[in-house]
């Protein structure tokens, strides 16, 4: 494999996901097989190179006593492929040191000491992200040292494949493992080997743990070690870097051509969103972003722009035409009206705040002629829940009533089921009212903000989320479609664990109203675009599981490829 070949194989996988990537786990996988680099005859011996691993490593055992003799004799567990004839399997306890390191107190660390922790490494890489002193970082628990030259490796979820060669004494976490040969080799052929595929599959299926998988001393020293002779690993580490710079160069490349897409995707979008645009200049945007966008969607989070293109659209008049014989939305207003003052007077709804005329010199943009703003707390009803004492058993979970919380809500759909439940107690004592009945719209406004859904069962819910009950009922699925949007820009206030509203910045939420004809005629092209949308991303999906699938076949005839050839 040379760059002229990598370059041939990248033109034919360039548009599958993570292609780079790939390709640079392809790059250490002929590495560790011997396929990378031409093997010499003149080498020497990768036999008489273990008999004088051997050597070195009893006198270590002779000169350290008892504590490394354990590991003099490690059963290797059966080689996943075969090696070419000048190199060998041993295991990973034949040929190091595990775990290497002598245990530490920090507080016994020089200030200047470098202090390496998990989250200091790029996975993958072995990149150092930061290089921390022990004066700039608190720790209170044992610390490892290791040495120049040591491979340190990341036993905590090995699948993160957190691999590097240390270029300086230090001391790191004790899920950082020093592996230090016991006889010179080169460390960085060393480190990635254990960042090729094969061993980071063995890691991590042998990992223990469930939340915090790590791989058992007794389980690494046993690993099959891929050992080349000396000399050809220093040319397999040339190689492996000549390449992987290659990689990077292409990486960057595939980025700067993204940003290019990126930038023409949001300024076609922009073209048809922006403010004020004349009639016949927004149809020929219109037409374009129709005719483009199949070719510059390529990405989720594209589709993502086009949706949220969609109802900025909706909310300004511009996805539907409007009709001069619809009845205006002054007069629904004033129907909303009348249905509030009915409502207040019978005490069916909650005060609400009493809120000022809509000052048109602080709208946010123009509407059309037939459309009104309102604020949202003067056209519909909305109250928060609550969350019953935890501590009282006799108030959850009993299957009485269905209780909503932010994550039962699947957004945009009909809630028909709930995590948890509450007791005939709590509806009592704690809510002391019947549950939101079928139907019902509830929105987040903690946290989360926006996440909608339509009750399809009684159900209470959470105080980080509102019930909602237009005054006018026909208002519904227009609120459902626009709601999240302009709920998420509002003016939210800062929590300890994220942005929240409150019941001031809900109620003076802007709402573009507009005649209720018209609000039928949105909701229903919305559903025609946005399920376009659903498509066009279930074109993305396709497309890319069928470049993974291209490029995982050519690499693996690549692979095999190179196999035969060198048989």
């Amino acid at each position: 494999m040379n760059a002229e070949h990598l370059l041939i194989l990248y033109e034919r996988v360039a548009d599958a996901p993570d292609a780079v990537f790939h390709l640079r786990r392809f790059v250490l996988n002929l590495a560790v097989r011997g396929k990378l680099v031409e093997q010499n005859p003149e080498d020497e011996p990768v036999s008489e190179l273990l008999k004088r691993i051997l050597i070195a490593k009893r006198d270590l055992a002779e000169i350290d006593g008892q504590r490394k003799k354990k590991h003099l004799c490690t059963q290797m567990v059966s080689p996943p492929f075969g090696l070419p004839s000048t190199w060998s399997w041993a295991s990973l306890g034949t040929i190091f040191q595990y775990d290497a390191g002598t245990k530490c107190d920090p507080k016994t660390l020089n200030p200047s000491t470098w202090l390496l922790e998990l989250q200091d490494i790029e996975k993958g890489t072995g990149h150092i992200l930061n290089r921390i002193r022990t004066g700039e970082r608190e720790s209170k628990s044992t610390k490892s040292r290791f040495s120049p030259g040591d491979i340190l490796y990341g036993k905590l979820r090995p699948y993160l494949n957190k691999v590097l060669v240390a270029d300086e004494a230090g001391c790191s976490t004790t899920e950082i493992v020093a592996i230090r040969p016991y006889l010179q080799l080169s460390s960085e052929y060393c480190a990635l080997a254990l960042r090729s595929p094969y061993f980071v599959e063995y890691a991590t299926r042998l990992g223990q743990g469930t939340k915090m998988p790590r791989l058992r001393t007794k389980d690494a020293i046993v690993a099959p070690f891929p050992l080349p002779p000396l000399a050809e690993q220093y040319r397999i580490v040339e190689k492996v870097d000549e390449l992987t710079a290659l990689c990077c160069q292409l990486g960057e490349m595939r980025t700067a051509r993204e940003k290019i897409r990126d930038r023409l995707t949001k300024a076609t979008l922009t073209r048809i969103s922006t403010p004020g645009t004349n009639v016949a200049l927004f149809r020929t945007h219109a037409r374009f972003a129709i005719d483009a966008l199949p070719a510059l969607t390529a990405r989720a989070d594209q589709i993502n722009d086009l949706h949220q293109t969609i109802l900025n659209l909706a909310v300004r008049g511009k996805l539907v035409e409007q009709n001069p014989e619809d009845e205006p939305a002054s007069e629904l207003l004033k129907r909303i009206d009348e249905e509030k003052n009915q409502l207040t007077g019978s005490c069916r709804t909650r005060k609400s705040l009493t809120l000022p005329k809509v000052n048109p010199t602080i709208i946010p943009f123009r509407l059309p002629s037939t459309w009104q703003w309102a604020y949202f707390g003067s056209i519909v009803d909305f109250s928060a829940g609550k969350t019953p004492p935890r501590k009282e058993p006799s108030l959850w979970n009993t299957g009485d009533f269905s209780w909503v919380s932010i994550a039962d809500i699947n957004d945009a759909t009909t809630l028909f089921s709930t995590k948890e439940t509450v007791s005939t107690e709590a509806r009592n004592n704690v809510f002391k009212r019947q549950p939101e009945p079928p139907g019902t719209m509830i929105m987040s406004f903690k946290l989360t903000i926006g996440k909608i859904a339509i009750l399809g069962i009684p159900a209470f819910h959470n105080e980080a989320i509102i019930s909602i009950r237009p005054y006018v009922d026909e208002l519904k699925p227009f609120l459902f479609k626009v709601l999240p949007d302009l709920a998420r820009g509002a003016n939210t206030k800062k929590a300890i664990k994220g942005a929240t509203l409150n019941r001031k910045s809900l109620s003076t939420i802007m709402i573009p109203l507009p005649p209720l004809a018209e609000q039928h005629r949105i909701v229903k092209k919305i559903n025609e675009l946005l399920t376009l949308c659903d498509q066009l991303a279930e074109v993305c999906r396709k497309r890319d599981n069928s470049r993974i699938q291209l490029l995982e076949t050519l690499l693996h005839e690549a692979l095999a490829s190179s196999v035969n050839e060198s048989a």
